[in-house]
């Protein structure tokens, strides 16, 4: 273990080397710098993390002075299993990232900067799943936060994305007052800040308070409604790359402390799991409704984050559930779902952020109603989008479709063994998850129709092409390791049962031998996909063979109307216009127009604006934030600009320090 304590010390001396290397090097080097430095760091911890995977849980206890002491760090399955997630998703990232901001090259301080809090967020997201003391992990989520908060604003010159980072770090520092009323409330309670104090708590006490008060604060981070809101804001505002490693990787480390918290559970079970279950399916249906009507593509995609954190709640909910019933199977299947889609996630909203980002990058515009017809000028770019879009929406013969299989048995195998109030529930969250995926399909239907097909609704002042091979490589690796979890589920199924069969101190009796059935039925699933891709290969190979013959291109409205206007088209805004009218009472459209008069027979020219707003952060969110400014108004008049009152006010305050001494108040 000598030697992985080296690697883990010898990863953050490597990271605070480049950090100052970055400051110092030309604008060309920056990025190979932080690309250098994450890909050693990823080399550097994914070696505990494979052994933790494969069985052998690595325990250290590194000095870290007089204050902390010896600060235990401990890699099991589950930190392993969030580890490789992190590290692959971030390698994909500043790869992407190098091609991405190329157009900044003359902006040195600006690409420091970021490089530099990119290679620090990598490592302190890593170190999250890995700490075992309270503080110490505190201080990692606050890096964590702080970090991930300046790469949002990477364009902070711009006040939306000021606003947004703002919003961003307020949430964040909400999610650490909650975490930090839990580890004091332990350590109140058992003297320590270790994480096995929590098991302790837990023998000891109610289970429920303390578990919940834990939720808040992973929940804010993993984005369970009502605490969502910072997704639709930052995401836009961040480049994409970012984007990508934070939808795909942050909001995950919020799912991997409510695992842990879970790990030590002793009781509540069943209740807490139809509490998960409850809010989880509320959650995906929330955002999956806000995300179809929503133009702006960046912020469709952050929405679908919500809704995909609601599907794997429902997965943690179901775990929990089999724990308090006893049955193996849902306690397998509902786990093991949430901690597959967690990578099924990673990997297509990583390639969903980044191929959006291809498309901003070549446009400069993230309102898909300007767009139309890039897959003729970015085809590379329009198939990353339509793989990850059939992913996402649970679909064969795609990686979504295995996690979203695995947690639909979990349902249904909750539905056979449990109560009747559990039946109801069970049988409510199996239709609300369908109607997830049935509106996912409506949603990417309408995003990839309307910027990648049809024809350009808005003329470019540029030339549009795909975009460089540096980015679109970590997509080529992305999708090659879905197509992997479609094709070999049963191998990912395995490693996540052999994680789960040591995670938690109460595991339900009973072996995985019910469970391997699932994999030999996605098996045969996977089969038929692969034989559905070979039909899609030869057809696409005849058509390169055929592609020097003489082709002639017409209208597509050739045989009639052959003057077509790009205004005829379907928009994002016409797609989904009568789904926003259905659900009206939970989308807000705010409308920007003039009605028409009676008397107008020749009306002049007239705009027409909509656009919707988030339920929930405009009647909870903002108006406790306009609460705040109100009561903060009342206390404006000590930051009035008079010099003479800010004398006063140190002259105030030194005899009151002065007044307190002498009555040996203060000594």
């Amino acid at each position: 273990m000598v030697g992985l304590e080296f690697l883990l010390n010898f990863s953050w001396l490597v990271t605070f080397v480049a950090v100052v290397a970055i400051c110092f090097a030309s604008v060309r080097r920056k990025a190979l710098v932080a690309v250098f430095t994450v890909l050693v760091n990823v080399v550097a911890t994914s070696w505990p993390a494979f052994l933790a995977i494969s069985g052998e849980t690595v325990v250290l206890s590194l000095q870290a002075g007089s204050f902390l002491g010896d600060v235990p760090v401990r890699i099991d399955g589950l930190s392993a299993w969030f580890i490789l997630i992190i590290n692959f998703t971030s390698a994909t990232g500043v790869v992407y990232g190098m091609g991405y901001l190329k157009a900044y090259s003359e902006n040195s301080v600006k690409l420091a900067l970021h490089w530099g809090m990119f290679v620090l967020f990598h490592l302190s997201m890593v170190w999250v799943c890995m700490l075992q003391n309270g503080f110490a992990f505190l201080i990692a989520w606050e890096i964590m936060s702080l970090t991930s908060m300046m790469l949002v604003i990477f364009d902070h010159h711009n006040p939306k994305t000021l606003k947004a980072g703002i919003n961003y770090l307020v949430q964040m520092h909400l999610s650490v007052i909650f975490l930090t009323i839990g580890f004091i409330w332990i350590y109140l309670e058992t003297g320590s800040l270790s994480f096995d104090a929590i098991e302790s708590f837990f023998s000891t006490n109610n289970n429920i308070w303390l578990f919940l008060i834990f939720f808040l604060g992973f929940g804010l981070k993993a984005g369970f409604i009502p605490l969502h809101s910072w997704l639709p804001h930052a995401h836009p505002a961040a480049p994409s790359h970012v984007s990508g490693v934070m939808s795909g990787v942050i909001v995950k480390l919020g799912i991997y402390g409510i695992f842990r918290v879970i790990s030590f559970l002793k009781a509540d079970f069943l209740l807490l799991g139809e509490i998960v279950v409850t809010l989880s399916v509320l959650t995906g249906l929330y955002g999956i409704l806000n995300a179809a009507v929503y133009r702006d593509f960046k912020r469709m995609l952050a929405y679908c984050t919500i809704e995909n954190i609601g599907i794997i709640g429902i997965g943690i909910g179901i775990g929990l559930m089999g724990m308090g019933e006893n049955s193996p199977l849902m306690y397998y299947l509902g786990f093991g779902g949430a901690l597959l889609h967690v990578l099924n996630h990673s990997l297509f909203k990583s390639l969903l952020f980044y191929s959006a980002g291809s498309v901003y990058r070549q446009t400069h515009t993230r309102n898909m109603d300007q767009l139309g017809g890039l897959i003729k000028q970015m085809p590379q770019t329009a198939v990353f989008f339509l793989i990850g879009a059939i992913a996402i929406g649970g679909v064969p013969p795609f990686n979504g479709f295995v996690s979203e299989f695995i947690i639909y048995s979990g349902l249904l195998e909750g539905i056979q063994t449990g109560s009747l109030n559990q039946i109801g529930l069970m049988v409510l969250t199996f239709a609300g998850l369908s109607i997830i995926g049935g509106i996912s399909i409506l949603t990417f239907t309408k995003t990839f129709g309307t910027i990648f097909l049809g024809n350009g609704r808005k003329k470019m002042d540029h030339p549009l092409e795909e975009v460089p091979l540096i980015m679109l490589l970590p997509q080529y690796l992305i999708a090659g390791l879905m197509l992997s979890v479609a094709f070999l589920p049963q191998f990912y199924l395995a490693v996540v049962n052999n994680l789960l069969s040591g995670l938690c101190r109460f595991v339900p009796a009973g072996g995985l031998s019910e469970v391997g059935k699932y994999g030999g039925t996605l098996t045969q699933i996977s089969l038929y996909s692969a034989l559905f891709i070979g039909i899609v290969a030869v057809s696409w190979g005849v058509r390169l063979l055929l592609r020097n013959k003489q082709q002639a291109v017409q209208p597509t409205w050739g045989c009639a109307y052959v003057a077509p206007n790009t205004r005829m088209q379907y928009t994002g805004k016409s797609f989904s216009k009568q789904f926003g009218k259905i659900f009206s009472f939970l989308l807000v459209e705010k409308k920007h127009y003039k009605e028409l008069q009676s008397g107008d027979t020749f009306p002049g020219r007239r705009k027409y604006q909509s656009r919707y707003l988030d339920l929930l952060e405009r009647r909870l969110i903002d108006v406790v934030v306009q609460r705040l400014i109100y009561a903060a108004n009342y206390f404006k008049f000590i930051q009035n600009g008079r010099i003479q009152s800010y004398v006063l006010y140190g002259i105030v305050f030194m005899l009151s320090i002065f007044v307190l001494t002498v009555l040996t108040i203060v000594r």
